[in-house]
């Protein structure tokens, strides 16, 4: 019985870890800035708050939640990607889904579903 519960556990551990590395990349990559988002071109200098999208995660320091990793990324259409990303801070694990559209080389716009907020951010750089 015991071998049957190692086999069980090691089963679920390997499924979860598969879920996690098959999580698709994010549409865009490198640190943006929540500062003057709408001005032309990149931002010169990004004090204050930041999104960083990097590999399968996403930071941001303006949020309440510093860091999330990506689940699944789906194109809607040539400039908007269903995004699902996937937090967890001991007591609460949560996903947070919302479409990023992608403006320009130097604009993007994340739409929550939760709350409708439209969160506009500039590249760094």
């Amino acid at each position: 019985m015991t071998k049957l519960y190692i086999l069980a556990f090691a089963a679920t551990a390997l499924a979860s870890f598969v879920g996690v590395a098959a999580a698709d990349p994010y549409p865009v990559a490198g640190t943006w800035t929540y500062e003057h988002a709408s001005e032309p071109g990149r931002a010169k200098t990004c004090t204050g708050r930041i999104m960083e999208f990097r590999g399968e995660q996403r930071f941001d320091t303006g949020g309440g939640v510093r860091q999330l990793r990506n689940v699944s990324v789906n194109r809607t259409s040539q400039t908007q990607f269903a995004v699902i990303d996937e937090f967890f801070n001991v007591q609460i694990r949560g996903r947070v889904p919302y479409m990023l559209r992608v403006i320009d080389g130097d604009h993007i716009e994340l739409h929550l579903e939760q709350g409708g907020a439209v969160i506009p951010l500039r590249r760094c750089g």
